[in-house]
């Protein structure tokens, strides 16, 4: 089977204790934690990750990127298995398992797509978190297939939409997204797009979202 680029998605909430902790100091970068992946069960695009498979990768992603203060993540996925540095917005610090949940604890960035997903969080909006990687799938029927042991983790970005049930973060996911327009009112997005046209006339002087 050959590889292709897989993208797991998982929504992300934050604690009030963190916004206020984030607005009383300025110069201290904005933490989030929460579910970053999730084992054994089918995600909004019925992708199964198995848990050997998982556990060997996230194992590797601690002992090499955490270890060295270089788990960085993007703003948004592309479908690449390259980090675009330009367009990086955080650092995750540590990972751990609760169980077949991977949790993990994520330092934002103060770079332009940082301070978009910073100024997002204290604005209370509710983004995702996205899991990339290189992998073959195998069918399992009704829909449903299961990572191969070919799988590589590449990184976890923060996206709009995710595909792992309950991914959200709190402040203190292969790129994993689905298509959520059949079960997301469009009035829901606006709101969205409102800030972050503020943000970015803000920081930059330029309006191009409309």
């Amino acid at each position: 089977m050959s590889k292709e680029v897989l993208i797991e998605y998982l929504p992300f909430t934050i604690s009030p204790q963190s916004l206020m902790e984030a607005k009383l100091g300025p110069t201290k970068n904005l933490v989030v934690e929460g579910v970053v992946q999730r084992a054994n069960a089918a995600n909004h695009n019925r992708r199964i990750y198995p848990d050997a498979v998982l556990k060997r990768e996230v194992e590797k992603y601690i002992e090499g990127p955490v270890a060295q203060n270089r788990a960085l993540g993007e703003l948004d996925h592309p479908d690449s298995s390259v980090i675009n540095l330009k367009n990086v917005s955080h650092n995750i610090k540590r990972l751990w398992w609760n169980g077949d949940d991977l949790m993990g604890r994520i330092e934002i960035l103060p770079t332009p797509s940082g301070n978009i997903l910073k100024d997002l969080f204290l604005n209370n909006i509710t983004v995702g978190i996205s899991s990339r990687g290189m992998g073959s799938v195998k069918p399992l029927g009704e829909g449903t297939v299961e990572v191969q042991d070919d799988f590589e983790l590449v990184c976890w970005d923060f996206v709009s939409t995710p595909s792992t049930q309950g991914a959200f973060m709190d402040v203190v996911g292969l790129s994993e997204s689905y298509d959520a327009s059949k079960v997301v009112k469009t009035h829901k997005y606006q709101r969205v797009n409102e800030i972050i046209t503020d943000i970015i006339c803000s920081q930059t002087g330029v309006c191009c979202i409309r």
